[in-house]
């Protein structure tokens, strides 16, 4: 049964600050009619009552299963050591009591800043036979207990494990026993406050074979977002053979569709393991001083020369600037279209060949807040190359702003304040002169849609007040009007996801 409104009729609505209001008739998932006056007919009735409307918000980069799960895991964020760490640890497996088996799970915790690297022996010390995963703040490594590396049948490791060594159990914990009942109702509550935020749909580049996952949740109900799945290296064959293509829809109600290929070609700034063209500016003694080169430029090109052949999308992680350009140049190679995701450190000079490959910025500029000291600290000598959104504006690529969830929240307005002001406290926004303006982060925001009109997706969001104004006095007011636009009302193919 589709979710979208056979027929609705929103009453009252501005679709522009100031103008009249007036009346949009929804069928079938689309906008059909916008006009003053319009006959109700059999239509279920919304009334605006003067609010205006905007186009609904995308998340361009969400792991959705990950962030859903938040609810169920250890907060560890903010923690400056392993011993701060393994006392909350403590401090959870003595309040919550979980029941024996049970593997617990935090997650939040980052090395960037640390004294010393976390052990596995501490950790064992703290919950003894009790499998326990720690999940880093950029999700880029993972810390287990002795028990927990059991469970997964895998041998202790004495230590974090990070990127190659990581991904394959991050990509397992799907297949951890845990009560289905309470992971529904995880993802339920993750759907409904991404839907009270104003968002009609996300990108969700999880790890698992979310073509097939996907559809077996909306059939169960949760079907308050539309979702563009992905696949990943190890399930492009198996794609290739069911013969889905970017955009094609996969699931009975018309929500999920497919999306892209992605490939993770290099780390990130805090686990010191992003692919860069020079050094991190460390005392420490890294095994790999310019981080790591997580697939080499041959098989990238590989990749997404057969997924481009098939129909298939990319999306490319890259977050050092080398990688920026091992990954502009498989493009270039395979012919292939699609996204840069993060593009968190860049080489000015190319960002012209960016542009004219026709790709996407896929940017989450919530890091930049996270990310502020810790970039401060490796690359001091590039900081106005880090997040370069009005850069990468002027040179004509396109933006898509999301969080990469959990690594930041799902949610698009600390994203778009994060672009306009850049700074989280009271210092001054740091490389300002990269600062997007609002208008800019907010479409930016909406998948590319940047207005309500006839014969488009009938996906809007209702907001209080205008979120981006003429005559505020600067970046901090701007920023401060985006957090707190209210949102009254969602709209997903013509159906209310949300109301205030």
């Amino acid at each position: 049964m589709s979710p979208f409104a056979p027929h609705a009729l929103l009453t009252g609505a501005r679709l522009r600050p100031g103008d009249d209001p007036v009346d949009i008739r929804l069928r079938d998932g689309l906008v059909a009619e916008i006009g003053q006056g319009l006959t109700p007919f059999d239509a279920e009735l919304h009334d605006a009552g003067g609010a205006l409307a905007i186009p609904g918000l995308w998340d361009a980069h969400v792991h959705f299963g990950q962030w859903a799960a938040m609810a169920r895991r250890v907060d560890v964020a903010d923690t400056e050591s392993p011993d701060e760490v393994v006392a909350r640890v403590a401090r959870h497996l003595a309040a919550e009591r979980p029941a024996p088996g049970t593997v617990v799970q935090g997650f939040g915790w980052r090395v960037a800043g640390w004294d010393r690297l976390p052990s596995t022996a501490e950790l064992d010390a703290v919950v003894g036979e009790r499998p326990v995963i720690l999940i880093s703040g950029d999700c880029h490594a993972g810390w287990l207990s002795s028990a927990a590396f059991r469970a997964l049948g895998l041998p202790v490791h004495e230590g974090h494990l990070d990127e190659d060594e990581w991904f394959p159990i991050y990509q397992r914990m799907a297949d951890l026993p845990e009560d289905p009942a309470v992971v529904r109702a995880s993802l339920d509550l993750a759907m409904r406050r991404a839907a009270a935020a104003g968002v009609v749909g996300v990108t969700d580049l999880e790890f698992e074979t979310g073509r097939l996952e996907w559809p077996r949740r909306t059939a169960a109900g949760l079907d308050l977002l539309r979702v563009r799945t992905s696949t990943y290296p190890e399930g492009l064959e198996d794609a290739i053979a069911a013969g889905v293509r970017t955009g094609d829809v996969l699931d009975g109600t018309g929500l999920v569709t497919m999306g892209p290929l992605k490939v993770i070609t290099d780390g990130s700034l805090n686990t010191r393991t992003a692919w860069c063209c020079e050094p991190f500016v460390t005392d420490d003694d890294l095994g790999d001083p310019r981080g790591k080169r997580n697939v080499d430029p041959e098989e990238l090109t590989a990749l997404l020369a057969r997924a481009h052949a098939h129909g298939l999308e990319g999306a490319v992680h890259a977050i050092g600037d080398a990688a920026l350009l091992d990954a502009l140049d498989a493009y270039e190679a395979s012919g292939a279209r699609g996204t840069i995701e993060h593009a968190q450190l860049v080489r000015m000079e190319a960002l012209q060949r960016f542009a004219d490959l026709g790709l996407v910025a896929s940017v989450q500029p919530a890091h930049l807040l996270d990310d502020r000291d810790s970039t401060e600290a490796l690359w001091p000598d590039r900081l106005e190359r880090c997040f370069a959104l009005r850069s990468m504006t002027q040179a004509g690529i396109p933006l898509r702003l999301g969080s990469d969830a959990p690594v930041s929240p799902l949610d698009p307005w600390l994203a778009m304040s994060a672009a306009v002001h850049r700074s989280a406290d009271e210092r001054e926004p740091w490389a300002p002169e990269q600062a997007l303006t609002p208008r800019e982060a907010l479409d930016a925001s909406t998948d590319g849609v940047t207005e309500i009109a006839v014969g488009g997706p009938a996906d809007f969001v209702l907001v209080d007040e205008d979120p981006c104004p003429a005559g505020l006095s600067g970046t901090t007011e701007q920023a401060a009007r985006l957090r707190q636009t209210r949102v009254l009302a969602t709209f997903v193919g013509g159906r209310m996801t949300h109301s205030a």
